[in-house]
């Protein structure tokens, strides 16, 4: 018996049929409309798009199954490991997998993310493979630690524990001056201001100038006004006593007016220690997006939060954003409208289905922006979104009546 799949490739099914194959909506077996999708979304350019969400918002399990069988067909294999469409939850099984070929592992090393570095050196096939570890070291986002674990890997390699081989030079931080105090540990590359260039901040900070310039003072204020890790008041600077001053017999004495703490650009080394939140109420508006943009992954959860819209926006302007983070900012309720809409106008989130998922979920996401992708959705989430009473009605009535269209093509097919 054939299967749906030479019929696909043969250009034998009629339009309407290709368009529920690419939202995943055939009755094949699972690793076959795996196969599918594939296919659609490496060779056919009408819904090859479509294929693309449909697999990466694709069931888990099955999805996992595909990763870790040799047998999985080599065109799967290589788009499951490709780095545009690699899922971080099926790494694992993909590494370990030996019908992925080990150049696939060598180029993932090359530019793997810092998440992507702790998995590859937790791989006992990459971790027995001395050119994806030669590889890996030259990685910019490998850290001193990983460097470490690199360097204990390649000598149990050579049997030489304790003895470095020589291996591509992995950068060592410069020997203290012992005339200097010991400084702090080094920070993680999320942590350190210096990861994302001067130009970055500056690009965004000159095409928003009048509106920050308008905005410069603005406090930190969140959405809806409060933080679920709100920590004690930030540490006031101390209070001097009051000086005496001769008041005329029978004037009350006035109280001297209170006066706001200046908020800062840049904050000195002694100002950045404690709490991120504490940090960024010191911080003016320009302040604060330098810190959206450079920050850490801590700081930007905050800072998506803040009521100033230029600067919640910065942060989805920073290179060090992941995916995972957008993922959640999507789902966020206590975020302003114009963070939700920004996600879903950047191609590289919205290529993400769970980024998609979420959006269209989240009863703030203007109305708009969740009827402009509900076609994406795979039909269980169309099922779950009809019966959500947080969304308005127009959503939740077109979301059940594409729910009934697909249900019942699925059952014609």
């Amino acid at each position: 018996m054939p299967r749906m799949i030479d019929s696909i490739r043969n250009s034998a099914l009629p339009s309407n049929m290709m368009q529920f194959a690419a939202k995943g909506a055939l009755l094949v077996p699972p690793d076959e409309m795996i196969e599918i999708l594939v296919y659609l979304a490496k060779h056919n350019k009408v819904f090859g798009q479509q294929a693309r969400l449909t697999l990466a918002g694709w069931d888990e399990a099955s999805s996992h199954t595909a990763a870790a069988n040799p047998k999985t067909p080599k065109e799967v294999l290589d788009y499951f490991i490709d780095p545009e469409n690699l899922r971080p939850v099926l790494l694992p099984a993909l590494l370990e997998n030996r019908s992925v070929a080990e150049s696939f592992l060598i180029r993932l090393a090359s530019s793997a993310s810092r998440e992507q570095v702790e998995v590859l050196l937790n791989s006992a096939r990459a971790s027995q493979s001395r050119t994806v570890l030669n590889t890996l070291a030259g990685n910019p986002s490998v850290t001193g630690a990983h460097a470490e674990k690199i360097r204990e890997k390649l000598a149990a390699l050579d049997g030489t524990a304790g003895n470095a081989p020589a291996v591509a030079e992995i950068a060592q931080p410069a020997p203290a001056n012992p005339t200097e105090p010991e400084a702090a540990p080094a920070a993680s590359q999320d942590d350190s201001l210096a990861d994302v260039s001067d130009e970055t901040v500056n690009a965004f900070i000159s095409k928003h100038a009048a509106e920050i310039a308008a905005e410069a003072e603005k406090p930190f204020e969140p959405v809806s006004g409060t933080l679920e890790e709100l920590p004690t008041q930030p540490p006031q600077e101390p209070v001097q006593p009051p000086v005496a001053v001769s008041v005329a017999p029978g004037v009350a004495a006035q109280p001297a007016p209170e006066r706001a703490p200046q908020k800062k650009w840049i904050l000195s080394t002694e100002e950045q220690r404690g709490s991120a939140l504490q940090k960024i109420a010191k911080l003016d508006t320009k302040g604060r997006i330098l810190l959206a943009i450079k920050g850490t992954k801590e700081e930007r959860s905050l800072l998506i939060r803040d009521g100033t819209k230029i600067v919640a926006l910065s942060v989805l302007e920073s290179p060090k954003v992941t995916d995972s983070e957008v993922e959640r900012f999507a789902s966020q309720k206590n975020v302003l409208e114009a963070v939700l809409r920004e996600i879903s106008m950047k191609r590289r989130f919205v290529k993400q289905y769970p980024i998609v998922r979420n959006l269209v979920f989240n009863p703030r996401t203007p109305i708009d922006v969740s009827l402009g992708l509900l076609k994406n959705l795979l039909i269980q989430d169309l099922r779950n979104l009809a019966g959500n009473k947080e969304v308005c009605d127009t959503v939740r009535k077109l979301a059940t009546r594409m729910f009934r269209q697909k249900l019942d093509v699925t059952k014609k097919s």
